[in-house]
């Protein structure tokens, strides 16, 4: 948001803010009913868990779902834990099946139980449908409610069938074509069929489909479906037929999900899926206290090197003045190699059978990047110290640069090989990585050139 948007919001949650803090709920209502419903669901993620109880049971019936489904599945789930069962039992059976698989993932087990058992057989099956693919797959996060239309009807009977459809299905612009067995054959546009003339066959209008498996993964899948501009994605099973639909709005709501996941951490912290002015402290705390316990145990390889090299540095003190530079320069280029190859990863330029090539260009990059700032180091260091000393930084600059480009390349390639998010193989683990090998590179050299 622009600074002017943010500055606006603000306005508009202190406007509802205050009169739900003294109870003067006819206020509140008021305030509430003047706010487009698009913008309900930021000004409740800005309210502490009680006002955004009292504010939901305000709104107007015909915007609560469609405020409800506009949260992040985080959200949802504390807003549920909030209200009445009786609540929640009419906003879980009104939401989607795919919207419901979600929140599932963030409700306590016995809660998501009880909600399945209260929902209508049909709508149970779908939901329960969605339920048996694995976390992070799309299958998990598509729509099973859809229209298709079978590739030997006319223009007609496929405008019948979606007006037939119309109340039940996710989307009707981008429609399916299957054959017999229910694989997908093509696809046609909402606009297509109605510019056709009706008698025509679905054969003569239909477009080449692109689809997604349901066991793929979830991130890749949606920016296919974002990146080539589709409306749908059809989504089939391992025999090829369809079992449901990824809508452009779902693919986008994955991607913010998954991106502020990697940024956060890429930082070394788990998201925290809400504004930060409205999470609590100790929610904070948790997000941040695994990863840095987890960094400081590895730290302690950087004391151990500086101690196994204590009697070098006792012999040429100037050597301790560029152990900052010099850990801080292999973290940051490390950094940056890796989180270029995770963007290539998510936007399917790289998969990990390119290691070898990619281990190649960072070989490449992170030397002329060390060669660079080589020989900056050694002229500069040579001037204030001596040339001996400035050698050292120099060829040490070239050395760890090029591990540490190597490194932060390889890292996330492995990270995908073995399921696990390359996000975490960033940042925190290389930067322990680079300063505990950066520092036995530089000793190693200082005692090859000082002969010491």
């Amino acid at each position: 948001m622009t600074p002017e948007q943010i500055n606006e919001l603000t306005i508009v949650v202190d406007g509802i803010a205050a009169p739900l803090s003294r109870g003067d709920l006819p206020s509140a209502a008021a305030a509430l009913a003047d706010v487009e419903p698009e913008r309900l669901a930021e000004v409740l993620e800005r309210l502490d868990g009680r006002r955004r109880a009292v504010a939901y049971r305000l709104l107007p019936k015909d915007h609560a779902l469609q405020v409800f489904e506009a949260l992040s599945p985080n959200m949802q789930g504390e807003l549920i834990g909030d209200l009445r069962d009786a609540e929640v039992a009419h906003i879980f059976g009104d939401l989607d099946p795919d919207d419901r698989a979600w929140l599932v993932d963030e409700l306590p087990a016995s809660l998501a139980s009880r909600l399945m058992r209260g929902l209508p057989a049909h709508e149970r099956e779908m939901t329960a449908a969605v339920l048996g693919y694995r976390r992070g797959s799309i299958g998990r996060r598509m729509s099973p409610e859809f229209v298709s239309v079978p590739i030997g009807s006319t223009v007609a009977g496929a405008l019948d069938r979606v007006r037939a459809r119309l109340h039940d299905a996710e989307t009707v612009y981008t429609l399916p074509v299957v054959d017999a067995g229910r694989r997908v054959a093509g696809v046609v546009s909402l606009r297509d069929l109605l510019a056709a003339d009706p008698d025509a066959g679905l054969r003569d209008i239909m477009q080449s489909a692109q689809t997604a498996s349901v066991d793929d993964d979830a991130e890749t899948a949606a920016r296919r479906c974002t990146e080539r501009g589709l409306l749908a994605l059809p989504i089939v099973d391992s025999e090829e037929r369809l079992v449901g639909i990824l809508t452009v709005d779902d693919a986008a709501r994955i991607l913010e999900h998954e991106e502020s996941e990697d940024a956060a951490r890429q930082g070394g912290a788990e998201p925290l899926r809400r504004p930060y002015l409205s999470t609590p402290i100790l929610q904070i705390v948790r997000s941040r206290v695994v990863w840095l316990l987890v960094l400081a145990v590895g730290a302690t390889l950087t004391v151990q090197v500086l101690s196994a090299f204590e009697a070098t540095l006792a012999q040429i003190t100037v050597l301790a003045l560029f152990v900052p530079l010099l850990i801080g320069t292999g973290g940051n280029t490390g950094n940056q190699a890796a989180t270029t190859v995770t963007r290539a990863l998510a936007l399917g330029d790289v998969r990990p059978r390119d290691v070898v090539r990619v281990l190649s260009r960072e070989v490449r990059v992170g030397f002329f990047l060390g060669s660079i700032l080589g020989l900056v180091g050694f002229a500069v260091t040579a001037l204030v110290y001596e040339p001996r000393i400035g050698l050292v930084i120099g060829v040490t600059l070239i050395a760890v640069c090029t591990m540490a480009a190597t490194v932060g390349g390889v890292m996330p390639l492995l990270a995908r090989a073995i399921r696990v998010d390359p996000a975490v193989f960033s940042n925190p683990f290389i930067t322990t990585f680079v300063d505990a090998s950066g520092l036995i590179l530089y000793f190693l050299i200082a005692r090859a050139i000082l002969q010491i």
